[in-house]
């Protein structure tokens, strides 16, 4: 039976224990968009407190996708030095560090590139979206922004890469016909939908080699009508599987108003039956597909975390706002102490990281 606390491999890369950081954008990079002392302190604090894996947020592949104010960037050979610090204190605590990579595409902020954001098509949501379409060679140069990103995240000493596919970023706005309304070789059937992000996948691999760990952050689900479902989750999973992806996250949601749910949904999580937003999509994943899979959402109890891993419902536990409150979580949990982690979904650490002032949980701070 597998354990929670147990020692397994994705790929060659060894971790300590089946729980893993998910990525969150902090709003505490330098203002080059280097790696800060602020943030620093952050991952080496999720190190000491035994998370077996962290996932840096999602660091912008070319000015043309940045989203967010304070966000890191990896588009500049000149950032891998502060990375590379950060990455040796990281691994001196006994964990492993991948570096989420992204583009934000439509989602992109004029006032951060000086530029009008592009997605796969062009799109006018009054109040929501407005994008001109991506062209073919743009789409060429993305491949190889995301290629030379995952270099440059090598020889900074990172463990491997994430690629952000969900919460309607670019490689998610490829994949949601919500967005997508190709016509050619990267639009309509979801074998094209999916081929911008196996062509990334390929590149990287191509130059850094099969043991390389390129992973994937997907959504299970838009929750937007007309949008991407669980069924073609299934499919794209099968896909990556295929083509050599080390492990798959599973997310939902485009992170905008026009979708049913976010992924950080708002509400006190009351009772166990409560947890786990996308168990369902787990589910039918583990039935299918033999990929590791990294299941985030909701998880707020120890117990929940042990049934998951245990009945194979998923094979690493992913936090996010649980560990932004208690970045000891893991270790409290490992010495005995199972109470329920104490964040309350109240997405109040939200606020300071929109204004600029970087992430913390403002309950936690208010109180002490």
């Amino acid at each position: 039976m597998k354990q929670l606390f147990e020692k397994t491999k994705v790929n060659q890369m060894e971790l300590k224990n089946r729980f893993v950081r998910s990525a969150t954008w902090e709003g505490l990079a330098n203002p080059d968009d280097s790696y800060s002392e602020e943030l620093t302190d952050l991952v080496v604090n999720l190190a000491k407190g035994q998370v077996g894996l962290i996932i840096n947020s999602a660091a912008y592949v070319s000015r043309s996708g940045k989203g967010n104010v304070r966000q890191l960037g990896i588009h500049d050979d000149q950032l891998i030095s502060d990375y590379k610090k950060m990455v040796e204190k990281v691994h001196h605590e006994g964990s492993k560090i991948i570096l989420q990579i992204a583009h934000s595409g439509a989602r992109a902020t004029t006032q951060l590139t000086n530029s009008k954001p592009f997605g796969p098509s062009s799109i006018e949501i009054e109040g929501v979206i407005s994008c001109r379409e991506i062209t073919v060679s743009e789409i060429s140069q993305i491949i190889k922004d995301f290629k030379d990103a995952a270099v440059r995240a090598k020889k900074a000493d990172f463990d491997g890469v994430q690629l952000h596919a969900a919460h309607g970023t670019l490689l998610s706005q490829f994949l949601s016909p919500v967005f997508n309304k190709r016509t050619d070789k990267y639009g309509g059937s979801i074998q094209n939908r999916v081929r911008l992000i196996l062509q990334i996948l390929s590149a990287i691999k191509s130059i850094l080699g099969k043991e390389f760990i390129v992973m994937i952050k997907i959504n299970s689900d838009d929750f937007t009508a007309g949008g991407f479902t669980q069924s073609e989750m299934l499919e794209v999973a099968t896909m990556l599987e295929s083509n050599g992806i080390d492990a798959i996250e599973l997310s939902g949601g485009l992170g905008l108003k026009i979708s049913r749910y976010t992924s950080s949904r708002e509400g006190k999580i009351a009772s166990k039956e409560e947890e786990v937003y996308f168990r369902d999509a787990a589910k039918l994943y583990k039935k299918r597909i033999k990929v590791p899979l990294i299941l985030v959402g909701g998880i707020r109890s120890f117990e929940v975390a042990k049934e998951l891993v245990e009945k194979e419902q998923a094979d690493y536990i992913a936090l996010s706002r649980p560990l932004i409150r208690e970045p000891g979580l893991i270790k409290r949990w490992r010495s005995g102490d199972t109470r329920k982690a104490t964040c309350i979904s109240c997405n109040q650490c939200f606020i300071p990281t929109r204004s600029g002032e970087g992430l913390y949980c403002v309950p936690d701070k208010q109180k002490h």
